[in-house]
């Protein structure tokens, strides 16, 4: 099977161009071109603009064989996840031939791979890296074949152009946007007549362009308590904290300014407001993450007990001199902690005397990060909700800080009686 894995939103020339060369190699060998095909939501985690139907008949009617489904990823997990879950897929599935584009030499791309296959890191690739995104599939390639004893052969072709410019699928769905769902000449000239027929029948059948619930996303938005969407994937405390200053929406383009202002990036707002639209917790990406695991395709860097460990390492560091983006590079060059992560510790609460007879051991703790910065608590008792800064010593605060912010580590706290009073009993992942 010759494999190319794409959004195709919608089917440019230079996807065409993609196609072809997949067409001939699957010619040679007597083979057929599968397109893995994203589904529900772009690898950029957003809604598509031209619907699954559609793009699968554009591939369809520019030279593929079948199309594959991809779909339950990207509203959920990262690129440098939804990557390596991806290729072993298709490797699985008998994918011999991978063909991609790239406006870098081959040999610049193995090059630049190498150093990240050497380390095992397949994430946090430098973005002045020219097509980081094709580094990582060659990358994470090269380190499933220790998984799978086979791996994808790579085929590059130069990236599509028209009169020297590169052609981009957000000017495409852009330039028709603006031009109220026509599609310009400026933009005929870069679609395949098949492209520029499906998406004018999509356009007619009112599909284009598709869209979040926003109903849905803005009550979550503006109703949801602090620390509910704190357990929300994706979602740090900074960005808790100004997304609830930022209420009342109305409209995505006010959310996106609560999330700058909190240092997301475009793609991680729209990996943050994907999670919100469908509701999807820190457990779920949690479990998810470990199931691929034991499948042994996530790679050692990026497991959830690697991210703790780090974390762990870096609350260490606390008493020393080193800031927090130096303990981490230290831990990536391989320097660890004699003692290891704790997953279970107590924190201490500050309670007032009238709220003592209302507590009952066993109950659950709702951890969030108040508008102060304190990491607190809140207890819902039968008479009515308590809520409390929760007291721990500085490496143990820095450590739970650190795991609210990691956006994937679920957290649970419990209230227990102890000698020495109510304490919250907190469990990591």
């Amino acid at each position: 099977m010759i494999g190319i894995s794409a959004d195709f939103d919608p089917v440019h020339k230079g996807h065409a161009s993609l196609i072809g060369k997949a067409r001939e190699i699957a010619d040679e060998k007597g083979d057929e071109v599968v397109i893995y095909l994203n589904k529900g939501y772009s690898a950029n985690h957003a809604p598509f603009f031209v619907s699954f139907e559609g793009r699968s008949k554009m591939a369809l009617e520019a030279g593929a064989d079948r199309i594959v489904p991809i779909e339950g990823l990207h509203h959920r997990l990262t690129m440098s996840y939804t990557v390596p879950i991806r290729i072993a897929m298709m490797i699985q599935d008998g994918v011999t031939d991978y063909v991609d584009a790239a406006e870098v030499n081959p040999s610049q791309i193995k090059k630049y791979a190498a150093r990240f296959i050497r380390r095992g890191i397949f994430s946090g690739i430098p973005r002045n890296l020219p097509n980081r995104n094709v580094i990582r599939w060659y990358a994470v390639n090269e380190f499933l074949y220790k998984r799978f004893n086979r791996k994808m052969e790579f085929h590059f072709i130069p990236e599509g152009k028209v009169n020297g410019e590169k052609i981009s699928g957000r000017q495409i769905r852009g330039e028709i946007l603006e031009n109220n769902l026509r599609i310009p000449g400026s933009v005929k000239k870069l679609l395949p007549k098949s492209t520029v027929r499906i998406l004018e029948e999509e356009i007619k059948k009112g599909t284009v362009p598709e869209t979040r619930d926003m109903d849905t996303l803005l009550k979550r938005l503006n109703t949801t308590s602090r620390h509910h969407l704190l357990n929300t994937a994706h979602l740090n405390a900074e960005a808790v904290e100004h997304i609830i200053q930022g209420r009342w929406y109305q409209a995505e383009n006010q959310v996106w300014a609560s999330l700058r202002q909190a240092g997301y990036g475009p793609v991680l707002s729209r990996l943050a407001l994907s999670c919100v639209e469908e509701d999807v917790t820190r457990r779920e990406i949690y479990e998810l993450i470990q199931d691929y695991e034991k499948q042994g395709i996530i790679p050692p860097d990026q497991t959830v007990e690697r991210v703790i460990e780090r974390d762990w390492f870096v609350a260490s560091m606390v008493e020393t001199d080193l800031t927090s983006s130096e303990a981490h590079e230290k831990f990536l060059n391989g320097a660890r902690t004699k003692d290891k992560p704790l997953y279970t510790f107590d924190a201490g609460l500050h309670l007032r005397s009238f709220e003592l007879p209302k507590l009952e051991e066993g109950l659950k703790a709702y951890l969030y990060v108040d508008k102060r910065g304190v990491l607190a608590c809140e207890l819902k008792t039968k008479e009515g909700k308590v809520k409390s800064p929760l007291k721990l010593p500085g490496k143990m605060a820095t450590y739970l800080r650190l795991l609210v912010d990691s956006q994937i580590i679920p957290l649970e706290g419990e209230l227990v009686k102890k000698k020495r009073g109510w304490r919250i009993r907190l469990n990591v992942g």
